[in-house]
Order: structure tokens, then C-alpha cells, then sequence
């Protein structure tokens, strides 16, 4: 009865619920799509090569998610800083080595306009177990601060390294049986890596009486010491996080060049319980190492303007350990709660002026011949 008698109006319900319906799913569909355009802001993808010491900067998730909101998707490969230069960038839009040396010389093969970017920079530290730095500090080759920390004093540990002192040699020694051979510095390669190299910087600098090598003369007197330096330490690494991974897994040599930022990023992460005995040494002489983004295209140089001024970004550099450009006191506040580890002032450390990237290519070189 009821739906015979009526269809008309039957019809006619059921048109205007299925109207509604269709009209609520249009609605939906539009405000799904106008949604997934707010949530997908990661409009634009840039290619990079990168030194290995940021991988786990631009692998981080916040990083991704903070880079993604401001529109970038970036993609990197990593590379010695100082064999970037012998890879075709064709289709990257920045190389981003450790150091300005490096990166002048990429800068040559960049049409984009403007000069490299200097986001973030970090010292070049030697850490030690506990008992290596404890016997350096016994025979004057070190200062300590504290159980953590100290400075490596460059002139009496290249003077011992002239000499081929062996652990044994020195007083206290005797103590710790994993203390046996040559006194050396575990470094990367020079030739290829950026941390290695600026090794050579720091050392030649002290070695020739405070003065900067520029010519063919200031190489040949260091190159002696020098190739001393590197030979000593057998096949190296061309990247610094597979030592600095050894050496805190208990493995390798006591005593190995690192970046700054490689420590104070597990200490800001709160992975302090890995670092286990050791005690971070910054050499009296240093080199900093000024990672220097190379853009390669527009792209490349807006990502790297946002490195340096977005507050967001800058506080996750400082995350992993490395400290802003011109801006200490966001770095000083991050680590205020470890200074046993970590330096904020550099206090009493110079800074030794880098050669020329040609300068330092043949002063690396040397190191082989």
C-alpha cells in the first residue's frame, strides 16, 4: 500500500536524500584535496653531495619534517669534502663540503650568483681514553680540566712525534697495557677528507713557528713531520664517523681526530652513556671547520640562506652538535649542562688560519710521496 500508493513522493525523498549525499561528498572530496595541499608542503626536491660528518643532520626526521614545511625535499649523497671536486654534479643543486678550502675550489664550477654559505662550523678536537689522556697530561703533552676534558698541547706532542715516542716511553704508561707503540693521532685521509686535512693545517702552522704555508718553501719544511703524521697510522678512513664510531665501540687507536659536533650531538641527544671513559681534548692550535654549503642552483642557494636564518632549522644544527655562524649563544645555551665534555668558549685556543685549497692539496699529496 504505503509505497504503491505514493511513488511520486517517494521519488522524490529518495532524489533529494541522494542530492545531499553526492553534494556532502563533493564538499568532502574538496576539502580532503584542499587539505592534502596544506599537510604536502615539500613542493620542491634539491640533490646534494654532502661531507658523511651531516648525514645524520638531514637524515633526521624533524630535520626532513622542518625542511618539508618550508617546502624542500632534500636528498644528499655523501663524499670526501676534498674529492667532491672529482665527481660530475651534474643535476645537484648544492655540494656542501667541511671546510671553505674545499669549497672555493667547487665554487669555480657554480654559475649561481653569490658566494658559498656558511650555516654552521665546528672545532677540530682530539678525543682520548681516560688513561691515554692521563699519561699525555703526566709527561706535558696534555693540560686536563677535568676527568673529560683538556687541551692537547701541539708543540710538545709534534716535538714527540718528531721523535717517534712510543707509549712505552712515557712515565705511567707501564699501567695500561692497551697503551703500546707509536704515539700518534688516528686522522682521515687528507687527500680525500676534510677533517685530515685540516690536521695537516693545525700542524704545519705550529711546526713552522705560527706561520701560514704559501709557496713551495713553507711546504718543504713541514713536509718531513708531515708525512710522519700520516704514515705512522697505516690505511685510513676518508670519512670521520667510522673512527669515532671505533673508538667509542672500544676499538682502534686511544687517540683520534674528530669533530667537535660529533660529540656534543650524542651529549645533546642524550646518549652521554656512549661515550663512555672519554675525555675530549681541543688541540691548543685548531682549525675550525667551516661546513660551507656550494649552491649549484637557485635551489641550492635558497635552502642554504635557510640553514642560516630560519631559528627552527639553527636549533636542530645545534642538535647535532654544530655551532650557528654568529651566534654563540644558541650553542652555549644547548650545552650548558655539559661543559665537563665540551668547551663552549674555546678558552685559550687559537685558531690557525688554513692554506690555500691548492696550498693544502700539495701539502696532503706529500703526505703520499
Amino acid at each position: 500500500m504505503g509505497f504503491r500508493e505514493h511513488p511520486a513522493s517517494v521519488r522524490r525523498i529518495v532524489g533529494i536524500v541522494l542530492a545531499v549525499l553526492l553534494i556532502g561528498g563533493v564538499a568532502a572530496a574538496v576539502a580532503a584535496g584542499r587539505n592534502s595541499r596544506d599537510t604536502s608542503t615539500a613542493t620542491k626536491t634539491v640533490r646534494g653531495v654532502i661531507g658523511s660528518e651531516k648525514a645524520e643532520f638531514f637524515a633526521d626526521p624533524e630535520v626532513v619534517k622542518a625542511l618539508a614545511a618550508r617546502g624542500f625535499t632534500v636528498k644528499t649523497e655523501t663524499s670526501g669534502s676534498w674529492a667532491m671536486d672529482q665527481l660530475s654534479l651534474k643535476g645537484y643543486d648544492f655540494a656542501f663540503p667541511g671546510s671553505k678550502a674545499p669549497a672555493d675550489e667547487l665554487q669555480r664550477r657554480s654559475t649561481v650568483k653569490g658566494g658559498p654559505i656558511r650555516p654552521f662550523y665546528s672545532p677540530l678536537v682530539v678525543v682520548a681514553h681516560r688513561s691515554a689522556a692521563q699519561v699525555l697530561a703526566d709527561n706535558g703533552l696534555a693540560a686536563l680540566s677535568n676527568r673529560s676534558s683538556g687541551k692537547l698541547l701541539m708543540a710538545p706532542y709534534l716535538k714527540a712525534a718528531q721523535a717517534d715516542r712510543t707509549w712505552q716511553q712515557l712515565k705511567g704508561a707501564q699501567k695500561h697495557t692497551e697503551l703500546t707503540g707509536t704515539v700518534f693521532i688516528a686522522s682521515t685521509d687528507p687527500v680525500a677528507s676534510n677533517s685530515g686535512a685540516l690536521y695537516l693545517a693545525a700542524a704545519s702552522y705550529v711546526a713552522d713557528g705560527g706561520r701560514v704555508a704559501a709557496d713551495k718553501a713553507a711546504i718543504d719544511r713541514t713536509a718531513p713531520l708531515l708525512k710522519k703524521l700520516i704514515r705512522v697510522q697505516g690505511a685510513q678512513q676518508t670519512s670521520s664517523d667510522a673512527p669515532f664510531r671505533d673508538f667509542i665501540s672500544g676499538v682502534g687507536n686511544p687517540l683520534v681526530l674528530v669533530y667537535e659536533s660529533q660529540v656534543a650531538s650524542l651529549l645533546l641527544q642524550n646518549q652521554q652513556q656512549e661515550l663512555g671513559d672519554l675525555v675530549v681534548l681541543y688541540p691548543d692550535t685548531t682549525v675550525s671547520s667551516d661546513h660551507t654549503l656550494v649552491p649549484l642552483t637557485d635551489s641550492g642557494r635558497q635552502l642554504g640562506e635557510l640553514l642560516s636564518t630560519d631559528p627552527g632549522l639553527r636549533k636542530l644544527a645545534v642538535r647535532h652538535g654544530f655551532r650557528p655562524q654568529g651566534a654563540a649563544a644558541e650553542f652555549i645555551a644547548a650545552t650548558a649542562g655539559h661543559t665537563d665534555y665540551i668547551d663552549q668558549q674555546l678558552t685559550g685556543i687559537r685558531q690557525a688560519p688554513v692554506p690555500t685549497a691548492t696550498v693544502l692539496r700539495t701539502m696532503a699529496q706529500r703526505t703520499r710521496g
